[in-house]
């Protein structure tokens, strides 16, 4: 088990359904504006971070980083995971004040 805050608060998220996963889902939710906050793994692809990064610019959403993806993915209780997004404002805000 994780022993950091934040992996434990985004699980709480990921049980509430607040949680999405993988790149292309993340993507299309970020245009379709229902996503809060972002979190990337610092051991993403390059091509990866740069579209994440500037989908999150150019749509005005909180981009945050975590150390790898085996803590992102273990955090909502699946395999390696790059990139999570977080649906609701007060499950972000938190993760935000925690990252």
């Amino acid at each position: 088990m994780n022993h950091k805050p934040w992996a434990s608060f985004l699980g709480l998220a990921n049980r509430a359904r607040k949680v999405i996963s993988g790149e292309e889902l993340v993507v299309k939710e970020i245009q379709r504006q229902r996503v809060k906050l972002v979190i990337l793994s610092e051991d993403a692809s390059e091509n990866t971070r740069k579209k994440i990064s500037d989908k999150c610019t150019f749509y005005r959403v909180p981009l945050c980083y975590v150390d790898n993806r085996y803590e992102l993915g273990g955090a909502i209780g699946k395999g390696a995971r790059v990139v999570v997004a977080i649906t609701d404002e007060g499950f972000a805000q938190k993760l935000k004040t925690m990252l």
